[in-house]
């Protein structure tokens, strides 16, 4: 009786076996490219796309390889979108406000001038319809997007002189991409747009003023404090920075539904786990270029009240000339008021009393 147990086991674990394994060979092997808008060097960053790939191979057994690029080395950064769109590439991973000269609608895809937190933007995309409004988007280039991390609040940059006023920023020339870079523009800044690689000689050499780029982390790969002291918070142009794994639909539409799975199960990890790493990192790095004579520096008032009176008429102007936009904008908005509302009753009172000042 045993012995017929034993059999039946045996031969009930031999034909699982057997059909997995007919199954991994009926599954196709597939090979993609991804190009970053980030060089290597920026870990945090452009590690985001390497996590996602090693854990999609993880997911799928090695059968969906996905092999990672920095920029330059097949596009330059900022074209991205532009390989996916075009077949080069068949993923991305790149910052939707790059791309705000295609469609200004772009912008809501990373974070704009006094909008949403980190939590604020993710509840919107997953629950508030950001997602469906954005995909829909970014359809029109015949590209699928998904979030893909995310920076948090960033630091306002990098200046080699102290800003004391809003006259203090006339005719500045100010590496600042996207409608951070339209709103400075406003307050009389010369906005200038230069891939991360290109910043730090730029500079160093006299070609910009200023610059602004993400955190401490990244900024102190990048060497700004070098060459400019005056460290400026915060940044009210990013009060979130999403990233985002774009991908061809043609090339989606041809993946085994068990690979789309892997697919979106790694980017869900990834812009959940690019946010934690910054949290554990940013604040080391700060206290380390504090002790190196960095010298911080909070906006004032006035250039915070001037920038959100631009940013919100910038907002208006653009959403009265296209529809698009126009429907984008009232969801976003929309959200960020109730959202404003519930942070200032459940957060906001709590960090005030118990967060330490600078």
């Amino acid at each position: 009786m045993q012995r017929r147990d034993l059999i039946k086991k045996a031969g009930a674990g031999l034909a699982a076996s057997l059909s997995y394994s007919a199954l991994a060979q009926a599954t196709p092997q597939v090979r993609w490219r991804m190009v970053s808008s980030y060089p290597r060097s920026l870990d945090t960053l452009y590690g985001g796309a390497e996590d996602l790939a090693k854990r999609v191979a993880e997911l799928t057994e090695g059968r969906f390889q996905i092999r990672v690029y920095q920029a330059g080395e097949i596009v330059p950064g900022g074209q991205v979108l532009d390989a996916v769109q075009a077949g080069t590439v068949e993923a991305g991973h790149t910052y939707g406000p790059f791309y705000v000269g295609k469609n200004p609608a772009l912008a809501f895809d990373g974070g704009v001038p006094f909008g949403m937190t980190y939590r604020q933007h993710n509840a919107w995309m997953y629950f508030g319809g950001g997602l469906e409004l954005l995909r829909s988007l970014y359809a029109d280039y015949g590209v699928l997007q998904f979030p893909g991390g995310n920076t948090g609040t960033q630091m306002g940059g990098w200046f080699r002189k102290e800003v004391r006023s809003l006259a203090d920023l006339k005719g500045l020339r100010m590496r600042i991409p996207g409608l951070g870079g339209l709103v400075m523009g406003r307050l009389g800044v010369v906005p200038q747009t230069l891939a991360a690689g290109d910043i730090y000689p730029a500079l160093e050499r006299g070609a910009i003023d200023a610059t602004e780029f993400s955190g401490p982390y990244d900024d102190e790969k990048l060497g700004f404090y070098k060459v400019a002291r005056y460290y400026y918070y915060p940044s009210f142009w990013e009060p979130s920075a999403q990233l985002s794994f774009l991908v061809s639909q043609r090339e989606w539409q041809r993946l085994p539904k068990e690979f789309q799975e892997a697919f979106q199960v790694a980017a869900t990890e990834v812009n959940l786990t690019m946010m934690a790493k910054y949290d554990a990192q940013n604040p080391l790095a700060l206290q380390r270029l504090l002790k190196g004579g960095v010298l911080l520096r909070k906006w004032t008032v006035e250039i915070m009240r001037k920038a959100q009176e631009e940013a919100k008429a910038l907002y208006e102007e653009q959403a009265a000339k296209d529809a698009t936009y126009r429907e984008i904008y009232t969801s976003y908005r929309k959200f960020l008021e109730l959202e404003y509302r519930w942070f200032s009753v459940a957060e906001l009172g709590f960090e005030q009393f118990a967060f330490p000042g600078v």
